[in-house]
């Protein structure tokens, strides 16, 4: 058995445990691949072949769907995996029946079906379905980008809201560029470029004891400020520890705090603040997870209002569409 430990050896937090790289145990036989000529993980040890849910050009033959003509759908983009839980469960609270999936994007980890949150939430009927887009792999269909992926959920699998961010396991350097969340940046631009009304989730915490995440992260900062095209960011109309938003303040009309201001400024006049209101109790008793890089929803319920705040926004746009 080969197996690698480095993660382990490092002390890494979610991504923190040994992985079998090949069990020669089991002998080498496996059965074939298929007829696919399409690969993923191509030219490493671990290729292998798939068949891309995206339709090739002049193909009228799937039964799923017709493409023409095109239709859009509302895009909700999360900077980390630790948002998709809340943001699933707010927008079935919003609007029950949604057919909302989840796209899973390079930024964290690739594998498919690394996530308990997916698996849990698919169990429940909160996602209609999981697509992984290059580079990620294994989830119940596979995209060869994020934008194919967003043009299959809506003209091929009937979903009628997306939600796209890295699955667990945040890549992070601590600079500006070099960290998991730019890929949110990508994201939102084949959102946009496709016709689709697009969110980004802010990533907030009161708790953070990293000051590049405490307050606004800078991860969000940066994709508010290199995004080519306006995008509406959903804030929590709720009011905790860090954010002091009462009901009757609109954002526009100025922050009483240092986590809104900053927001506020990141925004600037090109995307647009929306306010939504949030349930975090009901979300802290739903069973999903409530801890975040070993702080729980009480001592960090800025982290999942932000998220809570997505959701319910996204299910708000789906209904209309």
């Amino acid at each position: 058995m080969i197996v690698n430990v480095a993660a382990l050896d490092l002390g890494l937090g979610s991504g923190g445990f040994d992985l079998i790289h090949a069990n020669l145990t089991r002998g080498l036989g496996a059965p074939p691949a298929g007829e696919a000529h399409v690969m993923k993980l191509s030219y490493t040890s671990l290729q292998h072949p798939v068949e891309p849910v995206e339709t090739p050009l002049g193909d009228r033959s799937s039964p799923v769907r017709a493409r023409e003509p095109d239709l859009a759908i509302p895009v909700l983009v999360i900077p980390l995996h630790g948002h998709l839980a809340p943001a699933a469960w707010a927008a079935c609270e919003r609007r029950a029946g949604s057919r909302i999936g989840y796209v899973q994007s390079a930024g964290g980890a690739l594998p498919g079906s690394l996530s308990r949150d997916v698996a849990e939430l698919r169990r429940r009927g909160s996602l209609c379905g999981h697509v992984t887009a290059a580079p990620a792999f294994g989830g119940e269909a596979e995209a060869l980008s994020v934008a194919g992926a967003l043009d299959a959920a809506a003209n091929r699998l009937g979903w009628e809201a997306a939600i796209v961010g890295p699955g667990p396991g945040i890549l992070g350097s601590r600079t500006r560029l070099g960290h998991g969340g730019i890929v949110a940046l990508d994201s939102a631009h084949a959102a946009l470029a496709l016709g689709m009304p697009t969110l980004v989730a802010p990533r907030l915490s009161s708790a953070d004891p990293r000051p590049e995440h405490r307050g606004l992260s800078h991860h969000t900062a940066t994709v508010l400020e290199l995004l080519l095209a306006p995008v509406r960011v959903p804030v929590p109309e709720v009011e905790i520890e860090g954010w002091p938003l009462a009901d009757s303040e609109a954002p526009e009309g100025g922050g009483r705090h240092a986590t809104l201001d900053a927001l506020i400024a990141a925004c600037a006049d090109r995307h647009d603040l929306a306010v939504e209101g949030i349930d975090l109790a009901g979300y802290a008793a739903s069973g999903l997870p409530t801890r975040t890089m070993g702080r729980e929803l009480a001592e960090d319920p800025l982290f999942f209002a932000a998220p809570l705040a997505a959701g319910a926004a996204l299910a708000s746009l789906a209904g209309n569409e």
